[in-house]
């Protein structure tokens, strides 16, 4: 009896000690993970997503996330190509595809992605100028994602991609850039309107070489004028008085009297002659002694 206790003692503590070393060796790797094994410190390998046993107190796992790492990079100031500063931001997108090198050969992957970005940022920065970064952010995008994948392969991450997000320039610089803009659409607006000047021009010559071969047509011209300001509602009706008809009415007019007219124009009206007057002659005043001239002829009142 003292027997058999004490084998199913040595069984129950046999049952519990391989319980808890299966539990110490028992490994979960979800599915957007890798296993990376450590055996006495060296890399024996690693273990794909699901169940995975360990040798307990020898092996040690490790587990690297393959998932798109979305980081951001911090606002960045450096200064043009044509000496503009400027305060840029961008974002990084990468992945772990070899977890082996993302661990042992660089102490912090995440942290190292984060200053090669930046460092390349900046370097971007100063060999571009400030139109570039405007508007040309494609090949920008590119040209900093190759010089960020270029490290970064060595230590088993590619980059998938990389977006410039933001660019800050001086309050100085944008009005300055908004005056330009200003001016260049006032230009525009101003070519617009000459070369539409220029064109109704053209088309109104035309118009009336054609119409000055068909005076019918003029004419139609005219009535359909008619038509359209009488179609207002208005009480006034204004007829053009075409010209064709006062050079009709000029040559209609006789030759002889347009010359007759024409010379009475020019010749002067020569001044009628006014009769002269003498001035009169004063007329003595009587005296006492004096004798009218009425009494000397013998004429008495």
């Amino acid at each position: 009896m003292d027997i058999l206790t004490v084998i199913g003692a040595i069984f129950g503590v046999g049952a519990i000690a391989g319980g808890v070393l299966s539990a110490l060796s028992a490994r979960v790797v979800s599915q957007y993970e890798k296993g990376l094994v450590f055996r006495f410190g060296r890399v024996v390998g690693t273990r794909d997503p699901g169940l995975r046993m360990l040798i307990p107190f020898v092996d040690r796992m490790r587990k690297v996330s393959t998932q798109i790492v979305t980081m951001p990079v911090p606002a960045q100031d450096g200064i043009t190509r044509d000496n503009v500063t400027v305060r840029v931001d961008a974002v990084v997108y990468f992945r772990v595809i070899d977890p082996v090198c993302a661990v042992v050969e660089v102490q912090n992957y995440l942290f190292a992605v984060g200053q090669v970005a930046q460092t390349s940022l900046r370097s971007i920065i100063g060999k571009s100028d400030l139109d570039s970064l405007l508007s040309n952010r494609e090949e920008l995008n590119k040209g900093l994602e190759i010089m960020i994948d270029s490290p970064a392969l060595s230590w088993g991450i590619h980059i998938d991609r990389v977006e410039i997000k933001d660019v800050s320039i001086p309050d100085s610089l944008k009005r300055s850039m908004s005056r330009q803009a200003e001016a260049e659409r006032e230009r525009r607006a101003r070519v617009i309107s000459a070369e539409g000047e220029w064109q109704a021009s053209k088309m109104l010559a035309q118009a009336g070489a054609q119409m000055s071969e068909s005076p019918a047509a003029l004419q139609l011209r005219l009535l359909e004028t008619v038509v359209q300001v009488a179609a207002e509602k208005n009480s006034t009706l204004v007829l053009p008085f075409p010209v064709e008809l006062l050079r009709f009415l000029e040559r209609g007019t006789p030759a002889e009297v347009t010359a007759t007219d024409t010379a009475a124009e020019s010749t002067p009206t020569a001044p009628e002659s006014t009769p002269e007057i003498a001035p009169l002659e004063p007329t003595p005043a009587l005296g006492q002694g004096d004798t009218p001239a009425a009494e000397q002829d013998g004429i008495r009142p």
